[in-house]
């Protein structure tokens, strides 16, 4: 059947703009694409970013460019990201904190769930929780007791207010009914500082940061707060092996703008988890206290809205507010 000329070019136009876009999404990437990290360099966020980002530059062929901008909790690398042209070439690696942003933070000028499109996981990493030497307790079940014992009078260090080192802390007080005195830091390092001078009795913070620490015998690990035990410390038990249900892993992956095309999705997502597979990327990743976290660009947006309704309940049961 012949279209009437008027009908032809009607049905061409509207289909021009799908064309270019999936040719896009066929030659993708064309050219260097940014990754947002929330963090200074060299911090977990940062070292997990290069980590993937040198994979995806060898594997797709063009840079992938860490770009750092540490500043409100993250909520300024994924504001830059939300307001990014959806094209791909332009992703955030978002974590922990993003969830927790979401109901920590009133005022935001976006909605993660709703503006940042899910690409892959990368990776989690538990927190471990450590106490001064000083501190009588060896497992859970002994530092329950004796924080019970001096309600009010345990000092818990964190690296800030709403940080995941707060509220692992606040999970676990609202979990076991423990009443500990949160004392916030500008950041793990000086929290640390304090825990070894005794200033404070406990702190939960990431595995990379306190190994050397517990390897030297300088704190105490009580546990680690993932689910399963940690590669780096196999000896050192699970939260949950004593407090049922209780998990606070710090957790990383890529985000990018919302309504990107769905073959540029499925690209990344298939290149990331292929560097997940990897022997050598394995490898690094549990010697950061990292283990893989491959997904579907759908079971990381569902990971991540049941991350941020955990968090929300957690948050709220602390009352706690940004600085």
């Amino acid at each position: 059947m012949k279209l009437p000329r008027r009908n032809f070019l009607h049905l061409a136009a509207a289909a021009l703009p799908t064309v270019p876009r999936f040719a896009w999404a066929q030659t993708y990437p064309t050219r260097p694409v940014r990754l947002i990290v929330g963090a200074p360099a060299g911090g977990g966020f940062d070292i997990f970013a290069r980590l993937i980002g040198q994979w995806l530059s060898e594997r797709l062929g063009q840079p992938f460019i860490i770009e750092n901008r540490p500043g409100g909790g993250g909520n300024i690398a994924a504001e830059a990201v939300v307001r990014a042209p959806a094209d791909g070439y332009t992703l955030l690696i978002g974590g922990a904190p993003n969830a927790i942003n979401a109901t920590l933070y009133d005022n935001l000028n976006f909605n993660f769930i709703r503006d940042i499109a899910p690409v892959a996981g990368i990776a989690r990493a538990p927190e471990v929780m450590l106490v001064n030497l000083s501190v009588p307790a060896k497992t859970i079940p002994e530092f329950i007791a004796y924080a019970k014992s001096k309600p009010g009078k345990t000092n818990m260090a964190s690296a800030g207010k709403g940080t995941p080192s707060h509220l692992a802390g606040e999970l676990f007080k609202m979990m076991t009914g423990v009443d500990m005195i949160h004392v916030a830091y500008r950041g793990g390092a000086p929290a640390l500082v304090d825990l070894l001078g005794g200033q404070v009795q406990v702190l939960f913070v990431g595995t990379a940061t306190a190994i050397d620490y517990i390897r030297s015998g300088k704190l105490r690990a009580l546990a680690v707060t993932t689910a399963r035990r940690s590669e780096v410390l196999p000896d050192v038990a699970t939260v949950a092996e004593f407090v049922p249900g209780y998990e606070a892993s710090a957790w990383y992956g890529v985000g990018a703008p919302k309504d990107p095309p769905s073959q540029i999705i499925d690209k990344l997502n298939d290149a990331i988890n292929a560097g997940l597979a990897d022997p050598t990327i394995k490898a690094r990743l549990a010697g950061l206290g990292g283990v893989p976290m491959p997904m579907t660009p759908a079971e990381f947006g569902k990971f991540i809205a049941d991350e941020t309704e955990k968090w929300a309940k957690v948050v709220k049961f602390s009352g706690a507010k940004p600085d």
